[in-house]
């Protein structure tokens, strides 16, 4: 691997591009994450889709640089591209899980009445 780091950018153009050392397992870990591959005369262009929307690309081009961190890449993703948090003031969703649905005893100190 390259001392340099991959740069995960929006261009000028509004479009999110990848430069820098991109080997065959970077590449495939990009085509993974949505990024296609154009070749060029001075090499390959790496790019998201057009018009998706800038969250959708913010969640790929995020994901992008997370797999390839985890795989031990040096990533520059640009600060544009972090996807937004979810609104802070929505509660998590509760999820019900098998034990919920069964009988539980009843807590201390609280008689049980049978049902009828």
């Amino acid at each position: 691997m390259s001392e340099e780091a991959i740069r995960i950018t929006r261009g000028l153009g509004g479009e999110v591009e990848v430069d820098g050392p991109v080997d065959a397992f970077a590449s495939s870990v990009l085509a993974r994450a949505g990024f296609d591959t154009y070749p060029t005369l001075r090499g390959v262009w790496i790019r998201l889709p057009f018009d998706l929307g800038r969250t959708w690309e913010n969640e790929h081009a995020s994901w992008a640089a997370e797999m390839l961190t985890a795989a031990r890449y040096s990533v520059d993703l640009d600060p544009d591209l972090c996807p937004t948090p979810a609104a802070a003031s929505a509660p998590p969703a509760l999820r019900r899980t098998k034990t919920a649905m069964t009988a539980q005893p009843s807590p201390a100190g609280t008689p049980r009445q049978p049902r009828r």
